[in-house]
């Protein structure tokens, strides 16, 4: 199998900060399919529950997620949402 690391991200905002939650997240979406080792950065809101959102992401390793995770839009991303949001991040490698 391919070395590419997937990311699900789960954001749940919390009650009354939907809209603020959705903007944040999707302004970090075009500058982080920027960056070298992106392969895929792709957001959802799930049909059923307001503020539910998932993050699809794939990235070509472990050293290019952690070059995201210290960029200054991702940085922002988190210090804007952290307060007002739950966040579940797994971490998957494809075996099959």
């Amino acid at each position: 199998m391919n070395n590419v690391l997937r990311v699900v991200a789960t954001i749940i905002a919390k009650p009354g900060h939907e809209n603020t939650v959705r903007e944040a997240l999707e302004l970090v979406v075009p500058a982080s399919r920027l960056e070298a080792g992106c392969l895929r950065y792709d957001l959802h809101l799930n049909n059923a529950v307001a503020g539910h959102f998932v993050m699809f992401e794939e990235w070509s390793g472990t050293e290019a997620l952690k070059l995201h995770e210290r960029s200054p839009h991702f940085q922002a991303l988190v210090k804007s949402v952290m307060a007002i949001t739950t966040i579940e991040l797994t971490q998957m490698t494809q075996i099959a």
